[in-house]
C-alpha cells in the first residue's frame, strides 16, 4: 500500500565517526567523553576501512562527531586537520559530511565549510546558571561562546542544526528564552535547519545525578517551541529517547517533524540503542506518518554549497527520490 499520500516524518541514514573521545570538557551529565590524552585517535586508513564498509547501505551522512580539544593546546591544529582530512575523505568516498566538534573559530568553521554540507552545534542551555553545576568544569559551554557558532554559521551561510538540552537543571523559562535566541538569530540569517529537542537521559558513565526528563512533559516543550521558533525551522526529536511509542507519536504530533540520523549506535547516549528504520516505520506508518530519509543539507540550502558539494549532493537527491517518490524536497 503507498504511504506517499501520507505526512512525512524524516531522518537521515547516517553513521557517526569520532575523531577522538577525548574531552577538555567535563560535564557531569555526559557519557561521551574521555580524559585528554587516554584515548587514540581515528587514523584516516581506520576511517577508510570504516567507509568502505558502509557502501551499499544506503547511507548518506556521516556525522563526524568529536570530543574537544583546548582551543590553546598545542594538539589543536593537529586536531582539526584530522576533522577535516576525515570530511575530505568521507567527501571523496561517495558521502555527505556533517560535522559537530564543539565551539570552533570563524576560521575553522570557514576551513569545514569547504568539505561539510552542513553543521551542528547544541546550545543546550543559555542560562550561565548552569556553570556553577553541570558546566563548572566546561570552559566551552559558556553561552556567549555557543551563541557566538551561531551568529558565524549564519554570516558563513553554512545550513546548521543546534538544540536544547532538557532536564539538566534549567528552568521552564530558560527553554523559552534559548529557543527565542534560537528565532532571534534565525531571522537574521535564515541559516537553522532543525532544533533538537534532546531529553536528559541518564547513563552508565555520567556523575550527574538526576532523573530522565520526563517524556510526558516533551509534547508540551515541541507545542510551546513550534510557537516560538520560525516555520521554516524542522523541530527534530531523538525516538530511541522516547521509548514509549504513544509518546513518540504524541510529539509528531505536538509539531515534531524530523528523527534525526539514524545509525547502528548513538554515540552521545550509548545507552539507548537507536531504532531502526523498519522499527520506526511499524510505529508511524500505523499511525499515519510517512517515514522519508533525507539528506544532512535541506533542499533550499543547496546553493549555498560549492559546486562540488552541490554535484554530491544532487547525486543523493537523485539516489533517494528513485528510491522512495515522496522524497522530493528532503
Amino acid at each position: 500500500m503507498s504511504t506517499s499520500h501520507l505526512p512525512k516524518i524524516t531522518y537521515s541514514p547516517a553513521y557517526t565517526i569520532v575523531p577522538t573521545y577525548e574531552c577538555f570538557n567535563r560535564c557531569t551529565y555526559c557519557n561521551f567523553r574521555t580524559e585528554p590524552g587516554k584515548s587514540e585517535w581515528i587514523t584516516i586508513s581506520e576511517a577508510e576501512q570504516l567507509l568502505t564498509q558502509l557502501h551499499n547501505n544506503n547511507i548518506c551522512e556521516i556525522l563526524i562527531l568529536s570530543g574537544e580539544v583546548h582551543p590553546h593546546s598545542p594538539q589543536r591544529q593537529a586536531w582539526f586537520q584530522r576533522i577535516y582530512d576525515l570530511c575530505e575523505l568521507a567527501l571523496a568516498m561517495g558521502f555527505l559530511p556533517h560535522t559537530n566538534a564543539g565551539p570552533l573559530s570563524f576560521e575553522e568553521m570557514q576551513q569545514l565549510k569547504k568539505v561539510n554540507v552542513s553543521m551542528g552545534l547544541m546550545l543546550e542551555q543559555l542560562t550561565p546558571e548552569l556553570l556553577k553545576t553541570v558546566h563548572k568544569h566546561a570552559p566551552s559551554k559558556i553561552p556567549e561562546l555557543r551563541l557566538q557558532q551561531l551568529q558565524w554559521a549564519g554570516e558563513l551561510k553554512i545550513p546548521f542544526t543546534t538544540g536544547l538540552l532538557l532536564g539538566i537543571g534549567e528552568t521552564e523559562k530558560d527553554w523559552w528564552e534559548t529557543l527565542e535566541a534560537i528565532a532571534e538569530i534565525h531571522q537574521r540569517y535564515h541559516h537553522i535547519q532543525e532544533v533538537i529537542l534532546q531529553p536528559h537521559s541518564p547513563g552508565h558513565q555520567q556523575t550527574f545525578d538526576a532523573p530522565p526528563f520526563n517524556p510526558h512533559e516533551l509534547p508540551r516543550v515541541i507545542a510551546k517551541a513550534r510557537q516560538i521558533l520560525p516555520p521554516d525551522i524542522t523541530i527534530q526529536i531523538p525516538p530511541n529517547l522516547v521509548k514509549d511509542d504513544e509518546w513518540l507519536l504524541a510529539c509528531l504530533e505536538a509539531g515534531a517533524r524530523d528523527l534525526g540520523g539514524i545509525g547502528p549506535k548513538d554515540e552521545v547516549n550509548p545507552d539507548y540503542p537507536h531504532l531502526q528504520e523498519q522499527e520506526l516505520k511499524e510505529i508511524l506508518q500505523p499511525a499515519g506518518w510517512n517515514l522519508v530519509p533525507r539528506l544532512p543539507v535541506y533542499q533550499l540550502f543547496d546553493d549555498w554549497l560549492s559546486v562540488e558539494l552541490q554535484v554530491a549532493v544532487k547525486r543523493w537527491r537523485t539516489f533517494f527520490y528513485n528510491l522512495h517518490p515522496s522524497f522530493l524536497g528532503c
